[in-house]
């Protein structure tokens, strides 16, 4: 993924994330999601409709949780997939999944892992000012990359959720990376050092195509 490729995904991820939660943490999740569920089997076939199931029993599993407990089983599930880029899985330069077609075709890109991470701590009530996607530059890859980064305190150092180093770890750890900017539904902020970052601003709300409504 290179640089200016990844500014351009930035600003579509900015409002998938923006507006999209007001959708998903309040949709009727016993109806809506077995009906989704349904619809993901009969487009990409019937492991696709369990996979769908397995996300949705590992919310409800999951709510009562500790807050690490919940980031561990959320990085574990999604990791499970496989990553393609988009021009090898769906035929395009730049497409931005949603978690079901995430889910559906059982592969993506790193936004698609750290966006279906995102929504889903975000259904499990972490809040988002402790939550940020962060772009990086994966070093020993040479290419840009993108990881979720979780703050139990806004001065902390973060625990980042990676689909390249699997395991959680402190964003100290992570020598390999590089951040260049992160955000949440509220803010954007661009990278002094290692886990920390200046303050940009808000963001615009702005209408979200159909497919994410």
């Amino acid at each position: 993924m290179s640089f200016f490729r990844g500014t351009n995904r930035f600003v579509l991820i900015l409002l998938i994330v923006f507006l999209v939660p007001q959708w998903w943490l309040y949709a009727d999740v016993s109806s809506k999601y077995q009906k989704l569920a349904k619809q993901a089997g009969l487009v990409y076939g019937p492991n696709a409709e369990k996979r769908v199931l397995a996300w949705r029993r590992l919310i409800e599993e999951s709510r009562s949780l500790s807050v690490v407990e919940k980031l561990t089983k959320v990085n574990n599930f999604f990791n499970q997939m496989e990553f393609v880029d988009d021009d090898v899985l769906w035929a395009k330069e730049d497409y931005w999944a949603t978690p079901i077609e995430f889910l559906g075709m059982q592969a993506g890109d790193c936004e698609d892992f750290t966006i279906a991470k995102y929504f889903t701590l975000r259904e499990l009530g972490v809040p988002d000012e402790q939550l940020r996607l962060v772009y990086v530059k994966a070093l020993t890859l040479n290419q840009h990359h993108m990881v979720l980064a979780y703050y139990h305190k806004p001065t902390s150092i973060p625990v980042l959720l990676d689909n390249i180093d699997k395991e959680l770890k402190p964003a100290s750890r992570r020598n390999d990376l590089l951040p260049i900017y992160s955000f949440n539904a509220e803010n954007l902020w661009l990278s002094k050092e290692k886990g920390r970052g200046v303050l940009v601003g808000g963001l615009i709300t702005i209408e979200l195509v159909d497919r994410f409504k």
